[in-house]
């Protein structure tokens, strides 16, 4: 075959500038063979034709494309988080962040601990026409009071918010319990302490080993201080009882697991303003918290906060007693006292804080009349405001005997404990039980007792047991059914 010109025309050229030029000139030859394919073969690319960059220079081209895509991905991230920020904080209720004024710094903070995968998840939930009421809980383990809690402990961000907050060890992550007992007395000279004093196991005497056991496994023991702590003061003028221990008599209380008290009663007032400051300051230095009564009313007034898997709960209690008579005296801007709820005004304003910053608000209060097992139209609507104001649980007391059980607007309640260990006579008694499950349901039960000899022991008879449970049947109100387990539920 015959070769065309321009061929050999290259071959001419590509030989003699080798001759010329030598070894030496290799890249001049390059430029030149380019300049002639350019010429004689149009249809050759340049990039064909050019020289290959060195092995570094490749390395350093990769390396820049993959940062220029690792940069590009990450700010497509953080794009990202800002738009779920946006949409948490665009979104959000008053109600669905607990009142708390949630902001991109709490949500800094959120996603370092929980992970962007949180941020993420929230602001689906968000976003959604009916996102979950408990969606901080699902995703973390801890309710928005919970992680509110946290976040002002670790980012000094309102430090009030930790005020009387205690945090708990509950001996299951499945459920949490709490108890509560009527009314215990330990003053000088009563029935009760003259028995405890003269028996040779003290107050172990008093109370059945199983019943301790009982209090004690409680992750939450609320007890009803119906006395004062004091040496000094005088006794009421007028008042047909009036009860005070010496103040080292508190530490029988450590005996039943006590974690809180209530005194807001009628026998806390009964040797005057000083007795009771003095009942205070020494609950306070035995290290034992306690609501309804206060050296002023912002104090009787504050909730007790108790943090327990996750979850928080608020303690609230007032006195209803006394409705005739103005022996204990209501606490006052400037004067200490109890927290009253005759007019249920105040009390319904404490509890609808204590909800604005819990997961459940748990009253306790002083009502009815003494020795009548049928609970009061008057109890009916207190409890009626009370469950409107948020209360989640209502546990009654101060009649001297029990009372049966209700639910108030969904709310579930037991009108009164009556004496758990307060006089010399047989009585039926018992414990009000709440359990709250892992996924947050509450619910009210009773742990019959016996107070017998001036001592308080747990039922563990069967046929007894369930006699109890038939008379606080009989005094429930219509549509309650208290089953065999004590638990009680709306037929």
């Amino acid at each position: 075959m015959k070769k065309k010109p321009y061929t050999a025309c290259f071959l001419f050229v590509v030989c003699l500038f080798t001759f010329l030029c030598g070894c030496n000139g290799q890249r001049d030859l390059a430029e030149a063979v380019a300049n002639i394919r350019a010429k004689t073969r149009p249809e050759l690319t340049v990039q064909e034709t050019e020289v290959p960059e060195s092995r570094e220079e490749q390395k350093e081209d990769i390396q820049e494309q993959e940062s220029f895509v690792s940069a590009s991905r990450d700010a497509g991230s953080i794009e990202e988080m800002d738009e779920a920020y946006q949409v948490i904080l665009q979104n959000c209720t008053s109600e669905s962040i607990g009142y708390y004024p949630v902001d991109e710094a709490f949500l800094n903070w959120l996603g370092g601990e929980y992970g962007d995968e949180c941020i993420l998840k929230l602001a689906e939930e968000m976003s959604s026409n009916t996102p979950k009421k408990d969606i901080w809980y699902e995703l973390t383990g801890n309710s928005i009071h919970v992680l509110w809690l946290v976040y002002c402990s670790q980012s000094g961000f309102g430090q009030d918010c930790t005020e009387n907050v205690e945090w708990k060890v509950c001996s299951s992550m499945s459920e949490i319990t709490l108890e509560f007992t009527g009314d215990v007395n330990f003053s000088e000279g009563y029935v009760t302490t003259k028995h405890m004093d003269k028996s040779p196991g003290g107050i172990y005497d008093c109370f059945s080993p199983e019943l301790l056991e009982e209090m004690n496994a409680a992750d939450i023991m609320m007890v009803n201080n119906e006395f004062t702590y004091s040496t000094r003061g005088k006794a009421i003028p007028g008042k047909a009882y009036t009860f005070r221990a010496d103040p080292s008599r508190v530490e029988n209380l450590k005996v039943f697991g006590t974690d809180i008290v209530n005194v807001a009663n009628n026998h806390v007032y009964d040797y005057g303003p000083e007795a009771l400051l003095d009942t205070l300051e020494t609950l306070d230095r035995a290290g034992i918290p306690h609501v309804g009564a206060g050296e002023n009313l912002k104090e009787a007034s504050k909730p007790y906060y108790f943090v327990c898997n996750g979850r928080k709960i608020a303690i609230v209690s007032a006195t209803q007693i006394e409705r005739s008579y103005n022996y204990t005296k209501e606490a006052t801007e400037t004067s200490p006292g109890v927290l009253k709820s005759l007019d249920p005004s105040k009390f319904v304003e404490v509890i609808k804080e204590a909800r604005k910053n819990s997961d459940y608000v748990i009253v306790n209060i002083h009502w009815g009349t003494e020795g009548d097992s049928n609970f009061g139209r008057d109890q009916k609507n207190l409890a009626v405001s009370f469950a409107r104001a948020g209360a989640d649980v209502i546990i009654g007391g101060h009649t001297h005997c029990l009372q049966g059980f209700d639910f108030v607007e969904g709310v579930p309640v037991i009108y009164s404990l009556g004496n758990f260990w307060f006089s010399g006579s047989t009585q039926d008694t018992g414990l009000a039980k709440v359990t709250i499950d892992e996924s947050g349901k509450l619910t009210l039960g009773f742990v019959p007792c016996i107070q017998k000899n001036t001592k308080t022991s747990l039922v563990r008879d069967e046929a007894e047991r369930q006699k109890i449970l038939d008379f606080m049947q009989k005094h429930s109100a219509p549509g309650v059914v208290v089953n065999p387990d004590g638990t009680i539920s709306q037929g």
